[in-house]
């Protein structure tokens, strides 16, 4: 063996796990990217229950899921900075009935809406409900400022660009899978309704009364 022949197989080992450590952190950016695809789909008119077995929840005509009282999971750890460069934590609303609203400034469906998420949360802060909005594939805050200027949005949005906070919830809830989505979280922070598409006044307000009206 020449003495410069050890040299080179320790160069040729490097390349080599230089190689595997590139494949490996290329799948793991993929199979990141495919479970956002997955979970949150192109602005559209609805989406499916990402749940198998007993998801506790009933599928109305128009689309409205809801769960019972006793049957409800907590939503999960939802917080962070909003499009205004604030810190915030839904959690800081228990007590209150929150409604969360996924939306993006480039989705049409998400402007028919933003009318009446507009009206209602003014409607209602003085009844104990929080309107909280999560803004997500907008790859900067200004396009979603504007959005709520143009719309009179007031409440806060949390800032979500890759749907990082959308992965938290678990598969088999009412978890957002499609934008726009709507939940509304009961005072105790579960999960009571969700809807996978563009609400009109009179079906958002549908969702709101009833748990609203609960004791």
């Amino acid at each position: 063996m020449s003495a410069d022949s050890a040299p080179q197989r320790s160069n040729r080992t490097t390349r080599a796990t230089e190689r595997t450590r590139r494949v490996r952190r290329s799948a793991a950016l993929t199979a990141g990217l495919a479970a956002t695809a997955l979970l949150v789909s192109a602005c559209g008119s609805g989406g499916t229950s990402g749940g198998g077995g007993n998801t506790n929840f009933v599928t109305s005509t128009d689309g409205v899921a809801t769960v019972a009282q006793g049957k409800r999971t907590p939503a999960p750890d939802l917080s962070g900075k909003t499009i205004a460069g604030k810190n915030l934590d839904v959690a800081d609303y228990k007590g209150k009935v929150v409604v969360l609203n996924v939306w993006g400034s480039w989705c049409n469906p998400c402007r028919a809406e933003a009318k009446y998420f507009s009206k209602v949360s003014k409607e209602y802060a003085d009844k104990g409900v929080q309107f909280v909005g999560i803004n997500t594939r907008d790859t900067s805050t200004g396009a979603a400022l504007a959005f709520e200027k143009d719309w009179g949005i007031t409440y806060p949005s949390l800032y979500d660009p890759t749907g990082k906070l959308l992965l938290r919830f678990k598969k088999g809830t009412l978890n957002p899978q499609a934008i726009p989505s709507t939940l509304i979280l009961d005072r105790d922070g579960r999960i009571a309704a969700r809807s996978l598409s563009a609400l009109s006044e009179e079906r958002l307000l549908k969702m709101l009364k009833p748990v609203v009206a609960e004791k």
